[in-house]
């Protein structure tokens, strides 16, 4: 019997033994397949804390603050104009966690480790921005009996992610605000404790999914921790069949071994797919155009009526990392929205070596400000240039054209006199680009502004 796969000998409609052992070696690797795609999250959290842990030195509960481009270059999809502030916790080590959150022009929340939003913090959260105190209680466990004055929501892993960014242009208050902030455990509430606050100082590091078996043994350690949801209970059917189980080691066998390598290969090719090359109904934010909505989930929690998200969710948390409600706010003025190309306007994948332009038509639908941004494709982090500079907002100071519509530039070289409206980007090197619209107005949503796309250069 021919199949995609294998020439399968049979015995009359039975496969023949080395045909079966055939069967079960593609079985191994359609589940090592799927189960990276699955896994995708939950990886990139758990690099991104053991980069806290290793690299920075940075324990449970620390701030880490990255306010710079160099320290910027290991996460996924940052952006390149606020600073973030991110903590890890392990809610095992320290309790029911206290969240004080001084007010002011700030944006974020809570994830758990799947990157499922647990709460939004300042602008978009409960306090909107007049700041206050949150009270995270680890999965099953309930609240103190005094919790007066406490935005009080349980998480549902162990481990979180914290995280923040400063939306005053301001540094000097900007700085303030993040001094301000506090994270400690309930338990010491009586008398907290200063807040560590590390910085990356320069490290090269890296915030994404690793490659080959270091990405099944990351998975491995973190699901030691974590709880089992009922949604991925066959999930990690497909890992145990793997040789990767909660409560046990990590000793898949040398077939397994092998399927857990040639899936990851797969798998990698696949979320590219997945995420450059988007398949989603209504992807397009405008028909007519190339930019992708790049948060297809309809709500942080990644539920529908009869099924959650599941492609959704690997297409964006392959590129980038984190959610909350405010980042797909549908209210005018509030929270952040973002569109990403992955190609030209010839439908070509964006070449580093090649010169691009960008018209971005007066008027931006944008309370706050926006920004474009330029990403490699192969780390999906800020793409690593001699410009040293990823990006180009409405902050900075760009020339503009008589209509007030602005010109960017890509490409290796600068375009001699518009040097302040260009990003370099690097030969040999495929790129992608967001373009982010802080607190959007309703312009954007009705779709009445339309953003140009990127074109070769003439």
């Amino acid at each position: 019997m021919e199949t995609r796969f294998a020439n399968l000998e049979m015995q009359g409609t039975l496969p023949t033994p080395a045909s079966v052992a055939k069967l079960y070696e593609e079985l191994d690797y359609q589940q090592a397949t799927q189960s990276y795609l699955w896994a995708l999250p939950i990886v990139a959290f758990a690099e991104w804390q053991q980069a806290h842990e290793k690299v920075f030195g940075a324990k449970s509960g620390d701030l880490v603050i990255y306010d710079n481009y160099q320290d910027k270059l290991g996460i996924l999809t940052a952006n390149a104009t606020t600073p973030y502030i991110i903590s890890f916790v392990n809610l095992k080590e320290t309790g029911p966690l206290v969240i004080d959150l001084p007010a002011g022009p700030t944006a974020g929340g809570v994830g758990d480790f799947w990157q499922r939003s647990v709460i939004d913090l300042g602008q978009t959260g409960p306090d909107k921005g007049k700041g206050g105190k949150y009270l995270l209680l680890p999965p099953g466990e309930k609240a103190p009996q005094d919790t007066q004055g406490y935005y009080v929501v349980e998480a549902s892993t162990m481990n979180v992610m914290l995280g923040f960014r400063v939306l005053d242009p301001d540094p000097v208050k900007g700085k303030a605000l993040v001094d301000q902030f506090r994270l400690y455990p309930y338990a010491q509430h009586g008398n907290p404790p200063a807040t560590r606050k590390v910085t990356p100082n320069g490290k090269k590091w890296y915030g994404g999914q690793p490659q080959g078996l270091a990405y099944w043994q990351r998975l491995h350690a973190i699901i030691q921790d974590e709880p089992v949801a009922e949604r991925d209970r066959f999930y990690m059917a497909m890992l145990a069949s793997l040789g990767i189980e909660k409560d046990k080691p990590f000793a898949p066998t040398a077939a397994q071994q092998k399927a857990l390598l040639e899936g990851t290969q797969a798998g990698e090719l696949i979320a590219k797919a997945n995420s450059f090359a988007k398949r989603f109904p209504n992807s397009r934010f405008w028909p007519d155009r190339g930019w992708d909505l790049v948060l297809n989930i309809a709500d942080p929690s990644q539920r529908m009526q009869y099924f959650d998200q599941l492609w959704e969710r690997t297409a964006y948390y392959y590129e980038a990392v984190t959610n909350s409600k405010g980042m797909i706010s549908k209210t005018p003025g509030l929270g952040q929205t973002y569109l990403g190309a992955y190609t030209d306007k010839a439908g070509n994948w964006l070449d580093g070596g090649n010169a691009y332009t960008l018209r971005v038509p007066a008027g931006v639908p944008a309370k706050q400000f926006w920004s474009v941004t330029v990403y490699d494709t192969d780390t999906r982090c800020l793409i690593d240039n001699p410009q040293r500079k990823a990006d180009l907002s409405s902050r900075q100071e760009l020339k503009k054209n008589a209509d007030g519509s602005v010109d960017i530039y890509f490409g290796p070289t600068a375009p001699v006199g518009m040097e302040n409206n260009w990003v370099q980007t690097v030969p040999g090197k495929h790129w992608f680009s967001y373009f982010r619209l802080y607190a959007p107005t309703q312009a954007y949503f009705d779709k009445s502004w339309k953003l140009n796309d990127i074109q070769l250069a003439k």
